[in-house]
């Protein structure tokens, strides 16, 4: 019980440390995705593992609803297309799954929301170099 309630405490004091010191910057890419969207843009993402499901998870809230009903925000998570990721990891390489959908679908202005724990992914590293090559705005 004491590993149980020691892992609650250290997740909570994570959270108070990241409110204090992140807060601007969230509110920063929350900014950035929001203005994209309201001038036609959308939100691409990416991400491996648990990555992939937060990435999944995140553009069905933008799909579906967050908290009311409200209208989709346009959100495509580049994670679930599986016949379209084994293609082109076996075709072209496990290293441009992302980078290649970004190809396909980003825009400039549309925003990459790249998602890595480790930040050394190299998939997810060269779908954010194609989403700057395509004049979009990445946040990590």
């Amino acid at each position: 019980m004491d590993d149980i309630t020691q892992e609650l405490r250290d997740s909570a004091a994570l959270k108070l440390h990241v409110a204090a010191t992140q807060a601007p910057t969230i509110q920063a890419m929350i900014e950035c995705i929001w203005d994209s969207m309201q001038q036609g843009g959308k939100l691409l993402l990416c991400g491996n593992g648990g990555s992939a499901g937060d990435a999944q998870h995140i553009a069905t809230e933008f799909m579906v609803r967050l908290e009311v009903d409200r209208a989709p925000l346009p959100a495509i998570a580049l994670t679930t297309d599986t016949s379209l990721l084994t293609a082109a990891g076996n075709d072209h390489g496990f290293d441009t799954i992302f980078a290649r959908q970004v190809a396909g679908l980003g825009r400039p202005g549309d925003v990459l929301l790249a998602i890595s724990t480790s930040g050394n992914s190299r998939n997810v590293i060269n779908a954010v170099e194609e989403a700057h090559r395509r004049q979009m705005r990445t946040v990590a």
